[in-house]
């Protein structure tokens, strides 16, 4: 399959005047509410546990079709996943549905794909939309695993140094268990480190962390990267519409999307 058949015909990255378009929010009162201090009700853990459980019904009510859509203009946005080498490794964090995975597999058919996410049923759907993406490439080269990375880190087979469980403390070494479940417990992949990665895809994820997640959750992404590596980012922005549509009595937290979007509200 080609790779123009996986890419966006048109790519649009700089529509408006990012400075402007702040200003004018900032100015108007009925936008002030968003900027205002945000008290947490609940633990980490039970944040962690709440976030990962709405997932799972989110991807398992919209399992019959494709919430979102594929993201076709990343190899036009990220030029370096087009044009790196065989065999390079990309860890997509927060798969969701595959809408990132997809393109990137089907587009670039020398890159092997690992993908994670905290939704069991989220995984599910990504390996049914890559099976069924008619490439017999793309499924031989992904590997999702369930993990949480914003609580408990990434797994030590996954990191760019010795796999060693004292060098890993608080790592979601269970994770392995999940790995293995999906790539199969003979392969070798799964029964030792594959030496880091290359790139790591951040497409729209930071954004459903609580922001007192997000320093480690940028912290564990850069660690499992190769030297070299690059981490690659695309997220909503303070001001953007999808954040300034909803009401004051809809706000949550600094991730207000995530909880729209899954139903709290």
């Amino acid at each position: 399959m080609s790779r123009k058949r996986w890419e966006a015909e048109t790519y649009h990255s700089k529509d408006f005047d990012w400075d402007k378009l702040r200003e004018e929010v900032e100015k108007n009162p009925k936008f002030q509410f968003h900027f205002l201090p945000f008290s947490k009700v609940v633990t980490q853990l039970e944040e962690a546990q709440r976030d990962s459980e709405a997932w799972d019904r989110f991807h398992a009510r919209h399992s019959t079709g494709k919430f979102f859509k594929e993201r076709r203009y990343l190899l036009k946005e990220f030029p370096e996943l087009a044009s790196c080498e065989d065999n390079s490794k990309v860890l997509e964090v927060g798969c969701g549905n595959g809408s990132t995975a997809l393109p990137i597999l089907c587009g670039r058919e020398g890159i092997i794909l690992y993908a994670c996410d905290c939704s069991y049923e989220a995984l599910e759907r990504t390996k049914e939309i890559i099976t069924a993406s008619t490439s017999i490439s793309a499924i031989h080269r992904f590997h999702p695993f369930l993990c949480d990375f914003s609580t408990t880190g990434f797994p030590s087979w996954l990191a760019s140094n010795t796999c060693s469980e004292s060098s890993f403390n608080g790592h979601c070494l269970g994770s392995l268990e999940a790995y293995e479940a999906y790539a199969g417990a003979n392969s070798d992949e799964a029964k030792s480190c594959i030496g880091g990665v290359d790139f790591v895809t951040l497409i729209f994820t930071l954004s459903a962390l609580p922001l007192d997640r997000m320093p480690k959750a940028i912290k564990e992404c850069f660690d499992i990267l190769k030297p070299g590596g690059m981490l690659l980012f695309r997220d909503y922005g303070i001001c953007d519409m999808t954040m300034l549509r909803f009401d004051p009595q809809q706000r949550i937290g600094w991730n207000t999307i995530l909880f729209l979007l899954l139903g709290y509200c």
